[in-house]
């Protein structure tokens, strides 16, 4: 038993993905703070890429996308990498890829597994026959729990919400290119059609679908 489980901590190291059954928490490694990319050349080469292959991402590379978007970056006051309206952080992350679909933690940095099917090409559909979604590595979905906000600003907070999506998703943009990967927003969608390809509790709305992955030579 001992060999086993040193066999799969030496395997995690490595990046597989050791995934199991559904509602699996899987912790991702620790972002990184510092790149070798500058700021400055990163926000130079962003462009919307629609020719993306399905090479699998790390889950290095998956965490550090994700936590670009909705990390913690202060532990002690729970703030997170995009500014949110009061704090309110009404957005919600999840991430499907060739694995199934996950939810990510931002206060664990650890993804959830809902799902353990592939739902690219569903969600493809649900993008109107956009096919680089289904051929993406990875698909982010940037949703938003609008209560979080309204609760605490009324009818303006839906406009607070808006803006913050525009923070984490520039953010995932631009993480995407100082990992050499490319990314492409995705905002024509039916919102019903998305909430049923991800099961989203009705409260749960859409906004925005990023492919990532790696470019076609």
């Amino acid at each position: 038993m001992k060999r086993v489980i040193l066999l799969i901590l030496f395997l995690a190291s490595l990046g597989s993905y050791l995934y199991a059954e559904e509602d699996m928490i899987i912790n991702l490694p620790e972002p990184k703070t510092k790149g070798i990319v500058s700021l400055e050349e990163v926000i130079n080469k962003r462009r919307s890429e629609r020719s993306l292959n399905g090479d699998k991402l790390t889950l290095e590379q998956i965490g550090q996308l994700l936590w670009s978007c909705q990390g913690i970056t202060d532990k002690t006051r729970g703030f997170r990498s995009a500014p949110s309206a009061g704090a309110t952080y009404p957005l919600e992350i999840y991430l499907v890829n060739s694995d199934g679909l996950f939810y990510y933690l931002p206060d664990t940095h650890s993804i959830k597994r809902i799902k353990d099917k592939d739902l690219r090409r569903e969600l493809s559909q649900a993008c109107f026959g956009q096919g680089f979604v289904e051929d993406a590595s990875v698909d982010i979905v940037i949703c938003a729990d609008f209560k979080k906000t309204t609760g605490h600003y009324g009818a303006r907070g839906e406009n607070y919400v808006y803006i913050e999506v525009g923070h984490a998703s520039q953010n995932l943009h631009l993480e995407a290119v100082s990992l050499g990967l490319g990314s492409v927003p995705v905002g024509a969608f039916s919102d019903n059609e998305v909430q049923k390809v991800l099961d989203l509790p009705k409260d749960i709305i859409p906004i925005y679908v990023i492919p990532i992955g790696y470019i076609r030579k």
